[in-house]
């Protein structure tokens, strides 16, 4: 069964998704941590790869950048090839001085001025929140790995480059009451909720407004292990 964006056969998804941003990022998951990693989509180069972890189905797919494109990858996988749980694995800055550079983040809720979820499906909230029971299986993981995961409120912005007319960072963190900012959580949270699905999100800061220290992109694509190791056993502990 493919959809206009997804080229894979029915059946070729695990139930539990790794949905980075990068295509290369998914791919560097897929040929580090799972056995026997197939590729079974390349739509667009939007690379997406089913294989093993520790003997259990895993799938990881990109979503590339910002809220339209995941959503419409986290939507097909829900509705079409019947995926249960994706757990976003991204990147974001960070707005706090408390949550620093390679910290591993847990968002409890997305907050954005997105109009995504109004025109999907009439939802006026700006403030969406992930799958409790995925998120509590993340927190319970992180203790057993002995991964420091912080908890935050995540901005989910639709736009990289704002104007200086809409406030410095310092003021979009206070207007929004949030501790750090990413691109695509509120569409996946809003996805799951209308589909009756499980979504999460894991972010590592790749860098910090507060400090201004930043990553490479070359860092980013291939750093993030403690992110992705504890996604990873999440996949197989909700399986």
């Amino acid at each position: 069964m493919a959809t206009p964006h997804i080229s894979a056969p029915e059946g070729a998804f695990a139930k539990t998704v790794l949905m980075p941003g990068d295509p290369l990022r998914a791919k560097f998951i897929a040929d580090t941590f799972l056995t026997d990693a197939k590729l079974v989509t390349d739509v667009r180069n939007v690379l997406g790869y089913t294989g093993t972890y520790k003997g259990v189905p895993v799938s990881v797919m990109a979503s590339g950048m910002g809220m339209p494109s995941i959503g419409i990858y986290s939507y097909e996988l829900y509705k079409f090839y019947g995926v249960e749980n994706i757990i976003r694995i991204g990147s974001a800055g960070s707005y706090r001085d408390w949550l620093k550079v390679m910290d591993v983040t847990l968002a409890e809720r997305a907050v954005s001025e997105s109009t995504f979820a109004k025109v999907q499906g009439g939802v006026t909230a700006n403030s969406l929140h992930p799958s409790e029971e995925l998120n509590e299986l993340i927190r319970q993981k992180a203790e057993d790995l002995n991964i420091g995961l912080k908890m935050s409120v995540v901005h989910s912005s639709d736009v990289f480059y704002s104007d200086p007319s809409q406030g410095t960072w310092e003021e979009i963190a206070d207007r929004t009451d949030t501790d750090c900012v990413e691109m695509e959580s509120f569409a996946l949270f809003h996805n799951a909720n209308v589909l009756g699905k499980r979504a999460a999100c894991l972010l590592t800061i790749s860098d910090s407004f507060v400090s201004h220290v930043e990553l490479t992109s070359e860092q980013r694509q291939n750093s993030f292990r403690e992110m992705m190791q504890l996604a990873l056993e999440t996949a197989i502990a909700i399986s």
